[in-house]
């Protein structure tokens, strides 16, 4: 215990339990900052007993970690995530890493658009994360056969030759992906599957995230704010499918902060507005990475001119809206748009799959 005392600090996982953490979401305390530090250097060092550690992240997940909290989270982690910086500005598409199970993946397809409109666009995952264990980013791109498994370096020079790269957990956040098996134990998501998605790697400016519910996503807006390393500009936060980056047909919620704002902006999307008069549901598909692939490649080449070109139009519009590289949702729409006619995300595609 003194050895562990002196390497972190008075808080093992077990006193956080006892004295803080443990007693139930409605009679838990929350950590401060510094007991919130120590207790994710623990973790990442995989030092503190199975049982123990399955028991904080349930708690944590009874009590709701406080902004504060989970920007300690983050700060720790980002000591061992490993960057890789283009000289580009990326939007940084932030999707759940444990993935998508009934619709079709449209991130791909609207950050190659989005990239061929001229705003360049990251993706970051893992492979087969806890708990839902589904396909992400990875999978749709490993389909197309575009390389993923590359270090953050390979990536922002994906970045800086294509206009949109691809970051693999593994390779940029070790630490994290070493937890693999210990969440796979635990059946239900931890606070990791959130700050995972805030990681950051090619040092964007601008988030883009995705979330459940409104107060989720002001959390979320709070713990950038609150963080010391998870610098940027602007968040984005918006309402979308199965928890992914992807626009929900129908009314989609959106949340915006920009550095110096005290407020958070809210609004509505109402997809109809923009060519989207259908339901998610007619998004969905049986084999989401395979489908998802070939939707993809049929969008950009212009073998398709139905609902899935519609939406990939419109979630590539709301990249470029979100580096406010365009006015407005409808000007984005419309340059997304000229870059499927013109072929450039087509070619866009063919850089991604010679890199």
């Amino acid at each position: 215990m003194a050895k562990s005392t002196e390497r972190y600090g008075e808080w093992p996982l077990k006193r956080l339990m006892t004295e803080v953490v443990g007693s139930g979401h409605k009679s838990a305390d929350d950590m401060t900052r510094e007991q919130a530090t120590e207790a994710m250097r623990r973790i990442l060092d995989v030092e503190p007993d199975h049982t123990t550690l399955g028991a904080f992240w349930l708690a944590n997940r009874w009590k709701r970690n406080t902004p504060e909290e989970l920007a300690a989270y983050v700060d720790v982690m980002a000591e061992s995530v490993e960057t890789g910086v283009p000289d580009a500005d990326p939007v940084d598409c932030g999707a759940n890493y444990d993935g998508k199970g009934r619709t079709a993946i449209l991130g791909v397809a609207a950050g190659v658009v989005a990239a061929a409109a001229g705003t360049p666009v990251v993706a970051h995952s893992g492979d087969r994360v806890p708990t839902q264990k589904q396909d992400a980013y990875k999978h749709v791109l490993d389909e197309l056969g575009v390389r993923t498994e590359i270090d953050p370096a390979e990536s922002a020079r994906m970045v800086d030759a294509t206009g949109f790269g691809f970051y693999y957990q593994p390779r940029f956040n070790p630490a994290v992906h070493a937890l693999h098996d210990r969440r796979d134990q635990m059946g239900v998501r931890t606070f990791l599957n959130t700050i995972e998605t805030l990681a950051n790697p090619a040092g964007a400016s601008v988030h883009l995230g995705s979330f459940y519910h409104l107060p989720y996503a002001k959390r979320i807006i709070s713990t950038f704010r609150a963080s010391e390393t998870a610098v940027v500009d602007r968040v984005i936060m918006f309402q979308g499918m199965e928890g992914y980056d992807d626009i929900r047909p129908g009314d989609t919620k959106v949340a915006v902060w920009n550095e110096g704002d005290e407020d958070v902006e809210a609004f509505d999307i109402r997809t109809p507005e923009y060519g989207m008069d259908f339901e998610s549901e007619d998004l969905g598909v049986e084999d989401v990475a395979v489908e998802s692939a070939e939707v993809t490649e049929a969008v950009l080449t212009g073998g398709r001119d139905d609902r899935f070109a519609d939406a990939v139009a419109l979630n590539a519009a709301f990249r470029i809206y979100a580096r406010e590289d365009c006015g407005t949702l409808e000007a984005g729409l419309e340059t997304a748009r000229r870059a499927i006619e013109d072929g450039s995300a087509a070619a866009v595609l063919d850089e991604l799959r010679a890199f």
